[in-house]
């Protein structure tokens, strides 16, 4: 009953923030701004196909850091994983739910929950560290560039975010911290719990001392974030133009990190209420902006298809036995 009810919170949340945004524009103009977008169709196709090369990227990512802890996987079954997941994320709360299937996808091919767990953890933290590093120097290149000091707000934000990731993160790779952690559950209200944290503190000391492999996946993430970005200037060019590829860079990782804050389904909502809230910071009309976070609403959902297909042809095959020891270099 009350994961039904939060469900339909968000839903609430997400129909709530679509028709504030519509009482805030003029639909005919979001319409007109939609049908020059699809005749340059050119655009959009090719920021459809730069959007499936950053979905191979992340997957690579991921690999390497499944490599730190010893777990080889094909690329393809990385890339099955991480397409379920993409799918199932159009229903669920934003990327966090994305996350969630293709680890459970993972721990369920390898029978390696807490390592798997894990892995997709510090694979959404860096990308986050590097996302938001990345808007931090774009917003000082933005001020400092063309004087529009408005922004120091954001570039404040963006760096207090990027100082608390890089800490929490600090934090986590800790030993002595997580053993201090592990002395709550000597409690007889955690003690059942106990287990299941030292499999998790395990898994996680394996990047303790993974400097190469958390490096490759810093610069990976900056790699996926460019694509990332390009594919919203391409859809900006669709659109007419007028948006500075520079404005695109800082704004689009502050509007990914808004998309993890899991209060509608699928970030339909709270997408298109961050589209329009930062690009209207540099001036962007709001039907523009509008416009183009509904593409790449579509963009995404067109992207995730391939893993509903998957994840279908998954269901009628016999799930395979146990490849942990396959996977696994213990």
């Amino acid at each position: 009953m009350r994961d039904k009810l939060i469900t339909v919170l968000k839903i609430v949340v997400s129909v709530g923030l679509i028709a504030y945004l519509l009482s805030r524009v003029r639909l005919d103009l979001v319409v007109e701004a939609m049908r020059s977008a699809s005749a340059n169709y050119l655009y959009l196709l090719l920021a459809l196909a730069l959007y499936f090369g950053a979905i191979t990227v992340g997957a690579v990512k991921w690999q390497i850091l499944l490599q730190a802890q010893r777990i080889h996987l094909p690329l393809g079954n990385l890339l099955s994983y991480t397409f379920v997941g993409l799918f199932f994320g159009n229903f669920l709360p934003t990327n966090v739910g994305g996350d969630l299937v293709r680890g459970y996808d993972l721990a369920r091919d390898t029978s390696l929950p807490a390592e798997a767990a894990i892995s997709v953890l510090v694979d959404r933290l860096v990308g986050l560290i590097a996302f938001v590093f990345v808007a931090v120097l774009a917003a000082l290149l933005v001020v400092y560039s063309a004087g529009q000091a408005a922004l120091w707000q954001v570039v404040v934000l963006a760096a207090v975010g990027l100082l608390g990731l890089c800490g929490g993160f600090a934090l986590m790779l800790s030993n002595r911290l997580r053993a201090q952690v592990g002395r709550l559950f000597s409690l007889s209200l955690l003690s059942s719990l106990a287990p299941l944290y030292d499999k998790l503190s395990s898994a996680l000391s394996a990047y303790r001392r993974s400097y190469g492999a958390l490096a490759q996946a810093f610069f990976i993430s900056i790699l996926v974030l460019s694509i990332g970005s390009v594919v919203n200037y391409l859809i900006a060019l669709a659109l007419g133009g007028g948006i500075s590829l520079l404005h695109i860079f800082l704004f689009t990782p502050l509007i990914t990190f808004v998309l993890l804050i899991p209060i509608s389904i699928g970030g339909i909502g709270l997408n298109q209420s961050a589209y329009v809230f930062f690009f209207n910071l540099v001036g962007v009309p709001e039907e523009k902006s509008l416009a183009m976070s509904l593409i790449m609403q579509a963009i995404i959902i067109v992207a995730s298809l391939p893993g509903g297909i998957l994840w279908w042809r998954k269901r009628s095959q016999r799930p395979p036995e146990s490849v942990g020891e396959a996977v696994a270099e213990q």
